[in-house]
């Protein structure tokens, strides 16, 4: 029979990730949000980047003082399992903050 860790549950497993996003029409570019199952970093940030660059041009310096691609919160393993990403998608989750995923 195989044990599972103590702390499996607090694995970190993904990642928010916010993009900033130029988008036509507006003055300065606009954070979009992505969370991402993957437990690297970069790799999150990267697939992020992938996935926001369908919406429009990356900015390419900071903006207000946020970078222009940011891990913004990490997701651990049973935070994955309730909210229902499962490890290696990446999913949209648009440009309002979005508070459910962070805590």
């Amino acid at each position: 029979m195989f044990r599972q860790r103590p702390d499996a549950d607090l694995i970190v497993q993904g990642w928010v990730i916010g993009v900033m996003v130029e988008v036509p029409g507006e003055r300065a570019p606009v954070r979009h949000y992505f969370a991402v199952g993957k437990a690297d970093r970069a790799q999150a940030e990267w697939t992020a980047t992938d996935l926001a660059q369908t919406e429009g041009a990356i900015a390419s310096s900071p903006v207000d003082g946020h970078e222009p691609v940011e891990a913004m919160h990490e997701i651990v393993a049973y935070r994955m399992r309730d909210l229902g990403l499962k490890s290696g998608e990446a999913r949209r989750l648009g440009d309002k903050y979005p508070r459910r995923w962070l805590f």
